[in-house]
């Protein structure tokens, strides 16, 4: 029940996580998201059969170290963008923004003393956390994440070309770096401490 209950949240917060990328670029002159259906936020528009479902209940019912998905990504068009080498960078941050602003909320929501349920409470935290989770993963600078969007937007055109070349790649880079224990020894202390400025722990 706590797995079904933590893979409803991890729906939700990849939901607002990819409706912010799509609403993001709308707003910058993109409109692939709007017309494709996907700049929503019904869960199911998001899901990716194999990265949202099968995977992470595989590595759950195998009791892997590690679990991990994805959600289907946006379309986004860059070259409809109105400034693509800058545009880049804020679509890509938008969506790991989006997570750490419903983080924030939750947080600031802890820290006004409401009396809450406790069931209601361990669900916010868990919410929170997830949040950040998604954050702070998707912005490492590994293609496909967010980060390497904001990487590629920030490098001289000669080098983000370069950088572009090893996204083939980067879904067995990242597999490796979760395999081993690496991933978590990067990203947990940084969601930690931001769990703890926030106010979720």
């Amino acid at each position: 029940m706590s797995f079904l209950i933590s893979i409803s949240l991890f729906f939700f917060a990849f939901t607002i996580h990819e409706f912010a990328h799509g609403w993001v670029a709308l707003k910058l002159g993109d409109p692939t998201a709007k017309y494709s259906g996907r700049l929503t936020l019904n869960p199911l528009k998001h899901i990716d059969p194999i990265g949202t479902v099968l995977i992470p209940v595989l590595l759950y019912i195998t009791h892997s170290p590690f679990i991990f998905g994805w959600a289907k990504p946006v379309p986004i068009n860059f070259l409809r963008l109105g400034n693509p080498k800058k545009d880049i960078i804020w679509v890509g941050l938008a969506g790991p923004m989006a997570n750490i602003i419903l983080a924030i909320i939750i947080g600031t929501i802890f820290r006004m003393n409401i009396a809450i349920d406790i069931n209601l409470f361990v669900m916010l935290r868990t919410l929170g956390i997830l949040n950040l989770v998604l954050a702070v993963f998707n912005l490492i600078p590994i293609p496909p994440l967010d980060g390497s969007r904001v990487l590629l937007g920030l490098l001289p055109n000669n080098l983000a070309r370069s950088y572009a070349r090893i996204e083939p790649f980067g879904m067995f880079i990242l597999i490796g770096l979760l395999a081993f224990g690496l991933l978590r020894v990067i990203i947990w202390p940084i969601i930690s401490l931001l769990a703890v400025i926030i106010g979720l722990i």
